[in-house]
C-alpha cells in the first residue's frame, strides 16, 4: 500500500507524517523505517524508528535511490512501512516524473510486502489524476 500526504511547503506535511510514524510504532511488531534529507527531526521520532538520513549515502538520481531502498529491506525482512519525507528531495526525483515514481513505489510495496507513506510537497489538486487516489492527507 502507498499513501501520499500532500501539500505546500510549511503546511505541516512533516509533523503529520510524524505523528503516524510514531503511532504505527505504537501496534506493529515489525520495523519502521524514517528517510529524510537530515537529521532534524531525530528526536521526535519514536526511539523504535529507525532513521536514515539520506544525503549521507550520496544519493544522486531516481536509480540510485530505488537501489538504496532495495538495500534498506535486504538487510531487515521484517520491515513493516517505510516513511519518506521530502520525497522529491531524497528521491531526486522531479514533478514531471511523479507516475513513474508512483509506480515504483507500487511495484515496491506489493513485492516486499509493507506500506509506504510519502510527503510530496505538492499541492493535492496538482497531482496527475492517477495519483489523487493515494492522497490521505491533504494539507
Amino acid at each position: 500500500m502507498v499513501e501520499i500526504i500532500a501539500g505546500e511547503k510549511g503546511t505541516g506535511k512533516t509533523k503529520a507524517l510524524i505523528t503516524k510514524a510514531n503511532d504505527s510504532a505504537l501496534v506493529t511488531n515489525g520495523s519502521i523505517v524514517f528517510l529524510d534529507k537530515n537529521n532534524k527531526h531525530m528526536y521526535e521520532l519514536s526511539n523504535r524508528i529507525r532513521m536514515i538520513n539520506v544525503p549521507a549515502f550520496h544519493i544522486d538520481n531516481f536509480d540510485m535511490f530505488c537501489g538504496f531502498l532495495y538495500g534498506i529491506v535486504s538487510q531487515n525482512h521484517n520491515i513493516d512501512k517505510i516513511f519518506l519525507d521530502n520525497f522529491l528531495t531524497i528521491s531526486h526525483m522531479g514533478n514531471d516524473n511523479l507516475e513513474k515514481a508512483l509506480d515504483f513505489l507500487l511495484n515496491f510495496s506489493e513485492s516486499q510486502e509493507l506500506d509506504i507513506i510519502v510527503s510530496l510537497s505538492m499541492d493535492a489538486g496538482m497531482l496527475p489524476e492517477r495519483m489523487k487516489s493515494f492522497v490521505s492527507v491533504s494539507l
